[in-house]
């Protein structure tokens, strides 16, 4: 066997948990696919040929996760693509049981959106991997213009749609300030971590803040003109999150908070569109029929659901509002149930708590922001939605990631997830002098 071989051979072994986790999340998937089958033959509905096409794209996708990275000699987290593909898989249940490829050739956008965006994650995986990532430090301030022009763009050339401003075909290209704000916050602080950490007695350093406060006031204020509250608190924990980890100073948080409270009560003040998610949130039943109607729905159908579920294709999820995209939760909680709700978010969980390692491990003080702030960014979002779905919080019209339907959200978190990926990966392995390419192959293939 040639070294070459051998390595291949290694990196094939190596990766085993991950190739049997993901065949189980293969084999749940077609089990619910099967169920929602099986429920709309016994309503006597017809099968089909394309009924299986989401199936078997998903399939394919799972297959391309794992031979590309195993043939990239891919190092990093294993975990990561399995919470992914069992996410994408109820995403895509749910979405095929809302009747989302109800009468879509098989080459409609809808049917393309997941193995997009796993080529997109693996693409963006493979060019940062072996420490290539840190080629996005150069010039931070590019990424902080970037956003700025992204959500002026749809400011100016956008149309308004429930409240907020969409671009063209309600698109929301500002779904990639997830990452370009998170990629300048890590630059930036990377660079200058320590003028900003560099506090006098209980008061920051305003002259090396002064940039970032301004950046950071320019795109809050632009957010709020767009009415996007939830990409306004994702970005801000982001930003509070990764600036006192950058610097170790706590009173980052204490003024944030304050700062983040006032302009939560003066965005209730100037705008009726956040009155009226608080009023809703406090007291659904005084307007049941308005404001009240998508949460009084989302409540009744996980109610319904109970701890086992109606089963996946028996519920009627059809009455929730919105039931693809804001409160997909919903319809999981009203057909998968209260145990169902807790596996999802046990796989959320799983997710972070990878991210959050590898942000840990990460060799450069860059790959640890970027990691941090990407996890904090799905996190965040990841509670808004389940928090407003359950009204544990006000609604924000924030999507659940992986899940949701939404192409630019879905894009952008795969965009996110190929960097955390990236980072779990390393640094590129150094060669000691006069070894030769093979033995170096033979090294990082290991046993």
């Amino acid at each position: 066997m040639t070294a070459a071989s051998g390595g291949g051979a290694g990196l094939w072994d190596r990766r085993r948990p991950e190739r049997q986790l993901l065949v189980g999340c293969l084999l749940l998937v077609a089990l619910g696919f099967l169920m929602v089958l099986g429920a709309g033959l016994a309503a006597g509905q017809r099968l089909d040929r394309l009924d299986l096409l989401p199936l078997l794209i998903y399939a394919a996708g799972l297959a391309a996760i794992h031979s590309t990275l195993v043939l990239s000699r891919f190092r990093g987290d294993q975990m990561l693509p399995v919470a992914f593909a069992l996410l994408s898989g109820i995403g895509l249940l749910a979405q095929y049981r809302m009747g989302a490829f109800a009468g879509a050739g098989p080459w409609a956008i809808t049917r393309l959106l997941l193995p997009g965006g796993v080529l997109v994650m693996l693409a963006v995986c493979i060019a940062g991997m072996r420490g290539r990532y840190r080629w996005l430090t150069w010039r931070p301030w590019l990424w902080a213009w970037l956003s700025l022009l992204l959500v002026a763009v749809v400011l100016l050339t956008g149309q308004r749609f429930r409240g907020g401003v969409y671009a063209a075909g309600l698109i929301t290209p500002t779904e990639l300030l997830k990452v370009t704000v998170v990629l300048f916050l890590a630059g930036l602080l990377d660079r200058d971590a320590k003028p900003l950490g560099a506090w006098s007695r209980l008061l920051p350093p305003f002259k090396a803040l002064l940039p970032l406060l301004g950046f950071w006031a320019l795109l809050a204020g632009m957010l709020f003109l767009q009415r996007d509250l939830g990409m306004f608190v994702t970005l801000g924990v982001a930003f509070l999150v990764m600036l006192v980890v950058a610097t170790g100073r706590w009173g980052y948080l204490i003024y944030g908070l304050l700062i983040a409270t006032g302009a939560g009560y003066g965005m209730l003040r100037l705008f009726s569109h956040g009155h009226h998610r608080i009023q809703a949130w406090q007291a659904p039943f005084e307007d049941p029929t308005g404001d009240g109607w998508q949460i009084l729905q989302g409540l009744s159908g996980m109610y319904s659901g109970g701890l086992w579920g109606e089963g996946f294709g028996r519920g009627n999820p059809e009455y929730i509002p919105i039931a693809e995209s804001d409160f997909i939760y919903a319809v999981i909680g009203e057909e998968l149930g209260f145990l169902g709700c807790v596996a999802v978010v046990l796989f959320y969980l799983i997710l972070f708590a990878r991210g959050l390692r590898i942000a840990g491990r990460a060799k450069s003080s860059f790959g640890m922001l970027l990691g941090l702030g990407l996890t904090t960014v799905i996190a965040t979002q990841t509670f808004l939605n389940i928090g407003g779905v359950t009204k544990f919080i006000p609604l924000t019209g924030i999507t659940l990631p992986f899940i949701s339907q939404g192409g630019s959200s879905l894009l952008t978190a795969c965009i996110g997830l190929g960097l955390i990926l990236a980072v779990s990966d390393g640094e590129a392995p150094k060669t000691r002098p006069g070894q030769n390419q093979s033995q170096s192959r033979r090294r990082k293939a290991g046993p």
